[in-house]
């Protein structure tokens, strides 16, 4: 077992976790909602947030370890691993992992086999603790999405934990209960479980406009403002039921009454002790009329994004949660900015920063007085509209929203545009609880990205069920690695004007033991949006290039092969050299490789993307871009990336030459192509009328139905007899 490191920091660490008076016998009951949320959404049977201590680690929240006694010694806690890292920390399976797999958290009781947590820091950068999820089963699909979520809980969290230290700094300025406190500078009232006054001092005397004398006797609630006493009573009585006022939080912004009436900003600070069979309460109080300012900042602060000032994720949550509890009903849409890191790679942050505040402009003058506009991520907003629960309504007015945030923006001389896309979901037909709606709004988030730019879309009941197929297939994935379950098909590419054979386009299948051979739309989406993605991408590579060149050696002197990338591979390897390396193993010509890439791939990463890409093609390796015309960036993208052929999309040849406008836009991009000195190939081509329209037109090449349908390298090798063994005795 590896023992978790001790940081640099440790000292300031340790004095930093003080400042929030928490132990293990003192948790933090506003976190219970945050652990609660993070088991539910990444389905998890335990979740906590630990702080991290010297030598113990403690709960200052948790879930799912009801009546277990749980070692939390900090030479085996994984959250003390955690915090050394300023990152989100994924353990997919301890028992396999030399840090953890002979830890007593993995071979006792509890049984831990996956752990994912991120560290919780003070405002001063010191890490407490952490927020983590944890499961007796190993889990292998963690996505960076999942990580992302995670963070954000962690941010609640931590905005929790700030409200706490805020609320303990007023603990500890107030003195313990002494005999000096009767003529201390500090106002103390001292009452019994009745809440009648049994002595104050003279400072209280004084805060309230009363004579020393008339004090006890007097019910305590009577010094403070009306539609405060209730709570104030509820407080004691939960104190007196527990004999201790540890734990409990006096409610927030109290006002005390003086003696002409007026009121004021009341600090309270609550203790109680039992003494002779009797429990007895002193309250230190603060007239925070001159504080009262500073604390208004710094809960703002607490509860503000600093960069819009709308409100942040805690508070949305909160106001969420009181949404949900009126039966009128409440409509949350999330916005997401398309493109968003384009703006700050090419204009620079500070424009990205204007960008920003200007569409929380928009997005808070679009709703009414009563909706909640928040930013909650990076260029993610989300806007709750209580009282409402019809979705044509709230679709109108997304569509709207999404409309004036696709007006120019004007930021320093810059004139930029942007899109956003929006997912709605409306309680309580979607939903019943603020997790519930905020996921069902994420995932019609993610559907209406699907579809491109500037899209909105309701949530619908099939979208969680397609979320949960893709958890399903991304465990299962895993599995047809390990097994060797992904075959490859081929599909010929053919060159138009005389049929012959210039090459084949390598297509991925999974030979699934149950549900029997899958095309990639069934799998693909899961597998390039998580970890497998470049594992797999690479082993196409290397599958596809070994077969090329049998078939090489085998007749086909002039075969190039074609293999679709992930964006995953250019960021988890060498890609250029992973590239020289594959072709070198199977003695392949660069020329006989040409590598696919789509629109999306070069926007997520458009430098480093780009840096590979003119390596790649100084080697002689060939670069097409695939689905050319169905994008939004993909004029400009000819004018910088090294591309070498363009893959006309199916959507256009279909319908041609029935419809005049595929057609010219076929015929532009033909154009283009021999302007900038491209090659070309068609892909769906069906039909003899196609073909021949096409050819008339210059196109190279074509890939379709009517040449060859995909099939496994056997059928290919017989349909163009590259067997060698057939070779043979042929030439014989």
């Amino acid at each position: 077992m590896k023992c978790p490191p001790v940081l640099e920091s440790e000292a300031a660490r340790l004095q930093a976790l003080s400042d929030y008076g928490l132990h293990s016998d003192r948790p933090l009951p506003s976190l219970d909602s945050v652990v609660q949320i993070a088991a539910k959404v990444f389905g998890m049977p335990v979740a906590a947030v630990n702080l991290v201590g010297d030598d113990h680690v403690f709960f200052a929240a948790s879930t799912g370890f009801e009546g277990q006694h749980v070692d939390m010694g900090r030479d085996v806690s994984f959250c003390a691993h955690a915090i050394a890292k300023n990152e989100v920390l994924v353990v997919p399976d301890a028992s396999r992992d030399a840090r953890f797999h002979d830890n007593p958290l993995v071979t006792g009781i509890t049984g831990v086999r996956f752990y994912a947590g991120v560290p919780l820091y003070s405002p001063g950068g010191l890490a407490l603790g952490a927020l983590c999820v944890l499961d007796s089963v190993p889990h292998f699909d963690f996505s960076d999405d999942d990580r992302a979520r995670l963070s954000d809980l962690a941010q609640m969290a931590s905005d929790r934990l700030e409200l706490r230290r805020l609320e303990h700094s007023t603990e500890r300025a107030a003195r313990p209960f002494e005999e000096g406190a009767r003529t201390s500078p500090t106002a103390v009232v001292w009452f019994d479980a009745s809440l009648r006054v049994m002595a104050w001092n003279k400072a209280a005397a004084t805060m309230f406009g009363h004579a020393p004398a008339a004090g006890p006797g007097r019910m305590v609630l009577g010094f403070l403002s009306e539609r405060h006493r209730e709570a104030v009573a509820h407080l004691v009585a939960q104190a007196a039921l527990a004999g201790t006022a540890d734990g409990l939080v006096v409610p927030e912004g109290l006002r005390g009454v003086r003696k002409d009436g007026s009121e004021f900003p009341l600090g309270v600070a609550l203790f109680c002790w039992m003494g002779d069979g009797r429990l007895t309460f002193h309250a230190h109080l603060e007239d925070l009329s001159d504080r009262h300012g500073q604390s208004e900042e710094l809960r703002r602060l607490a509860t503000t994004d600093l960069l819009t000032s709308l409100v942040n994720r805690a508070t949305l949550y909160r106001r969420m949660e009181e949404a949900m509890t009126d039966a009128a009903g409440a409509c949350l849409m999330i916005f997401d900015i398309d493109g968003f890191k384009d703006v700050n790679d090419t204009l620079g942050h500070p424009v990205g920063d204007g960008v920003l505040r200007e569409a929380a402009r928009r997005l808070r003058d679009g709703v009414t007085a009563s909706a909640t506009v928040a930013r909650t991520g990076g260029d993610e907003f989300a806007v709750l509209i209580p009282g409402c629960s019809d979705h044509a309504e709230q679709m109108a007015v997304a569509k709207s929203l999404v409309s004036r945030l696709a007006e120019p923006i004007d930021v320093g001389g810059n004139e930029i545009r942007i899109t956003m896309s929006c997912g709605l979901a409306v309680a309580p037909g979607d939903a019943q609880e603020a997790l519930e709606l905020f996921s069902n709004a994420d995932l019609a988030l993610f559907k209406a990205k699907s579809f491109g730019r500037g899209h909105v879309f309701a949530y619908v009941a099939g979208l969680r069920m397609q979320a949960t197929a893709r958890r399903l297939y991304s465990i299962e994935l895993h599995r047809a690695v390990h097994e060797g379950e992904f075959v490859l098909f081929y599909q010929p590419q053919i060159r138009l004007s005389d049929g012959a054979l210039r090459g084949a386009e390598a297509l991925i299948r999974w030979q699934h033991p149950q549900r029997g051979l899958l095309s990639p739309a069934a799998f693909l989406p899961a597998l390039e949006n998580g970890p497998l993605a470049s594992v797999v991408g690479f082993w196409v590579l290397d599958e596809a290039c070994a077969q090329a060149a049998r078939w090489r050696r085998n007749g086909a002197t002039d075969f190039r092969i074609g293999v679709n990338l992930f964006g995953a591979q250019f960021r988890a390897h060498d890609m250029a050299a992973e590239v020289a390396a594959t072709l070198h193993r199977h003695g392949l010509p660069p020329y006989a490789l040409e590598l696919e890439i789509t629109e999306n791939i070069v926007l997520d990463d458009d430098d480093l993307v780009l840096d590979v890409l003119q390596k790649i093609r100084s080697m002689g390796v060939g670069i097409a871009f695939d689905d050319f015309g169905t994008g939004y960036a993909s004029l400009s993208l000819l004018k910088r990336y090294p591309v070498s052929r363009l893959k006309i999309d199916r959507s256009f040849v279909q319908n041609m030459p029935e419809s005049e406008r595929d057609s010219a836009v076929v015929r532009a991009i033909l154009d283009m192509a021999r302007s900038f000195d491209l090659e070309t190939v068609a892909e769906g081509v069906e039909t003899a009328l196609q073909r021949d329209y096409l050819t008339d037109c210059g196109c190279e090449e074509g890939q379709g139905y009517l040449f060859g349908r995909p099939v496994s390298a056997y059928e290919f090798s017989e349909a163009y007899h590259l067997h060698a063994e057939r070779r043979a005795v042929r030439l014989a």
